[in-house]
């Protein structure tokens, strides 16, 4: 039966798997009318509830242990546009902003590895590892190019390598490098750092604050999420183990 508030306004879903407990397609009702139902492609391998479990158990087994020198043989020189953590709103709005910077753009993000990411921001980030991060960003809409492992201090050489006209930034605060000099003194010496205002408050810090705020209500969430998951995977094997009977 079709709920009165999804025949009034409609309904939008991931293209991913959501099935009641005896097997059922929990939207089969609204995909009969398309005038009910959008569906928009997620980022596979990348789950909801594992990383809300992240922010509350505060957890770095999910680092991945590849390195500078483990991706640098693999490559040249590389420079970014800019650094991005676990993929939110925020950020898509940011790279928005910057593709309209330019008539023809061609955006390139460069992302840092986790051990990078750890070194400046601490506590167990970044939320999201690097395979996982590469997989938001790439699906992203506004973004040409990603970089994985990207260095943290902006060189001329990257920037050339790169043909780099314009280094964006945002609000976030800028952490000196290991060496405590400032990681866009070259682009901001060459006139062509700008600081972007997305318009949009929201940051990474931000979400992990709700979540822990809220985080009995999550636990809970995530535990309820976890078996239906669970009886959702042992209700498909009984119908595999009777088609096949």
């Amino acid at each position: 039966m079709t709920h009165p508030c999804e025949t009034h306004y409609g309904n939008t879903s991931e293209n991913d798997i959501t099935l009641t407990v005896d097997g059922k397609d929990t939207y089969e009702e609204v995909k009969k009318s398309v005038d009910l139902y959008r569906e928009c492609k997620r980022t596979q391998g990348v789950s909801t509830t594992d990383l809300v479990g992240r922010m509350l158990l505060m957890t770095k087994a999910h680092h991945s242990n590849m390195g500078s020198s483990d991706y640098e043989q693999h490559t040249d020189n590389f420079g970014r546009v800019s650094v991005l953590f676990p993929f939110d709103i925020g950020h898509v709005d940011f790279l928005d902003a910057v593709s309209q910077l330019s008539e023809k753009p061609y955006v390139i993000v460069g992302l840092h590895f986790d051990q990078e990411v750890n070194r400046y921001k601490g506590k167990n980030y970044p939320i999201t590892n690097i395979h996982e991060r590469t997989l938001s960003v790439l699906a992203c809409q506004y973004v040409s190019e990603v970089v994985i492992g990207a260095p943290y201090a902006v060189t001329k050489d990257l920037l050339e390598h790169f043909k780099v006209d314009l280094v964006c930034h945002g609000k976030a605060e800028v952490f000196p490098d290991r060496d405590g000099s400032d990681p866009y003194a070259v682009p901001r010496k060459m006139g062509i750092l700008q600081k972007m205002d997305s318009g949009n408050s929201l940051t990474t810090d931000g979400i992990v604050q709700r979540i822990i705020k809220n985080r009995l209500l999550f636990e809970a969430r995530n535990q309820k999420k976890e078996a239906k998951e669970m009886a959702v995977i042992q209700a498909m094997n009984r119908l595999e183990e009777e088609k096949a009977k």
